[in-house]
């Protein structure tokens, strides 16, 4: 459970269940990534995550994660962009980020090409895949996926790490299941039709109330902000 102030102990409640449903579904634990989701929180609170050991830190909006780059300018972080992108903002990020995980049509591609082939530089990406239907989320339809993925592969300067849905928050988080079932589908269907250069590594599925389940159906990359940092608040840099 989530206590207010005490962000490494969370840190290390979440890898202790991280862990425990690895080790259920037959899986080494450090198969998985615990990444940071520090949305709308300020700097204290991602500085005390890097003291438990924990480098991976996402964000879901351009603006946060480009001041919060600015403001920690710690090497070891490895920043992920797990918000919705537009176009038009892919050259903020497209120097440094370390993974965008929201890929989901061929517009952020060709943008996310174009930067990457300026700066001379390869951005690795995930591909969002709408897996629970509803209207409200982004991501490509799973029966496009493949067709999607198709077109961007041809780019030199975007490679396709794997692919990335956000689960129904549901009472059940057992309830979640289906969207990762759903997507590690579409994760074996790509690999199986050789279409990328190289073959689809990461899951990027669970969040807090549903990481475990999305461990046993295959996450390599689970995104936990509510558990470590608390509920959500308005981002001021002050």
């Amino acid at each position: 459970m989530f206590k207010p102030q005490m962000i490494a102990e969370n840190v290390k409640n979440i890898q202790e269940n991280i862990k425990t449903a690895c080790i259920a579904a037959g899986r080494s634990p450090e198969s998985v990534t615990l990444i940071a989701v520090s949305k709308t929180f300020n700097y204290n609170g991602i500085q005390e995550v890097i003291e438990t050991g924990v480098f991976d830190i996402g964000e879901n909006y351009v603006q946060e994660i480009v001041e919060k780059r600015q403001k920690i300018p710690d090497e070891r972080i490895r920043w992920h962009f797990i918000g919705h992108l537009q176009s038009n903002k892919v050259k903020y990020i497209a120097e440094w980020v370390d993974l965008i995980h929201s890929v989901d049509n061929v517009n952020v591609a060709v943008e996310i090409q174009k930067r990457g082939a300026q700066l001379d530089r390869v951005v690795d990406v995930l591909v969002e895949v709408n897996t629970s239907g509803e209207a409200s989320k982004f991501g490509v339809k799973p029966e496009e996926t493949l067709e999607l993925i198709q077109k961007i592969s041809l780019h030199p300067n975007l490679r396709i790490k794997g692919l990335m849905t956000v689960g129904p928050f549901l009472p059940d988080p057992g309830q979640s299941r289906p969207a990762f079932q759903t997507l590690k589908r579409v994760f074996d269907e790509v690999n199986r039709a050789g279409i990328v250069q190289n073959p689809l590594v990461h899951l990027s599925m669970g969040m807090t109330h549903d990481f475990t389940v999305a461990i046993e159906e295959g996450s390599t990359m689970v995104r936990i902000g509510t558990a470590i940092f608390g509920s959500r608040k308005k981002f001021t840099s002050n």
